[in-house]
């Protein structure tokens, strides 16, 4: 069986039924999900700036913690693009020849797992480390975008629930690496011509503080 009739097989029932529901939704709520699928991770990049101005206010440790979250994003980013280049799962969009609210990718621009959900993931995971509110209005926010990516037909259910597990995996590894000694990355970065977003002065040692 190809890899494309396999993906489907798994949940293409379900990934048909969401997009029928959508051409059958009023426009005004199609277009509001496809927007935030389309620009809803600039959100995440928000959370990120957020964070970090907080956590400049609490200790370098707690900043630099914060810096780390879009580094971890783009490592899970990178974690991600390497799985799809191995699976080259088809988007279902051709594999079911349905009509989507999203224009249908190119044929090598490849579903499995999903790159929004994964980031979104990461990013929330990553934010928890910073502020458990950000953290938690991140992890809604990845939620809600897990599902548009459905909703407007660029990935099968099960591409973003895999998406969302790699960046929670991805971001929770690393961030708890970072965690561990915040204090050797702050004394790095004060060395640098970054110093001036770590805030107030470096300590020897000391453990991350959350910003809230």
């Amino acid at each position: 069986m190809r890899p494309a009739l396999r993906a489907a097989s798994l949940d293409g029932s379900a990934y048909t039924y969401v997009v029928d529901l959508a051409r059958h939704s009023p426009a005004w709520f199609d277009d509001t999900v496809s927007a935030w699928s389309a620009y809803g991770l600039a959100v995440f990049a928000v959370l990120m700036l957020v964070g970090w101005w907080r956590a400049r206010r609490v200790s370098p440790e707690a900043a630099v913690t914060a810096l780390g979250v879009p580094v971890v994003v783009v490592a899970a980013y990178a974690v991600d693009a390497l799985v799809k280049l191995g699976v080259r799962e088809v988007r279902p969009c051709r594999t079911l020849r349905l009509v989507t609210l999203e224009a249908c990718p190119a044929r090598t621009d490849w579903s499995f797992p999903s790159n929004h959900a994964a980031i979104a993931a990461a990013a929330a995971v990553a934010l928890f480390f910073v502020s458990r509110r950000l953290g938690a209005v991140a992890a809604v926010a990845a939620a809600a975008m897990a599902v548009s990516r459905v909703w407007v037909g660029a990935h099968y259910p099960h591409d973003v629930l895999a998406g969302l597990l790699l960046g929670s995996v991805a971001a929770l590894a690393a961030m708890r690496a970072l965690r561990r000694r915040p204090d050797a990355p702050a004394r790095c970065v004060a060395a640098t011509p970054l110093r001036p977003l770590l805030g107030g002065p470096v300590a020897g040692k000391g453990a991350v503080r959350g910003a809230g």
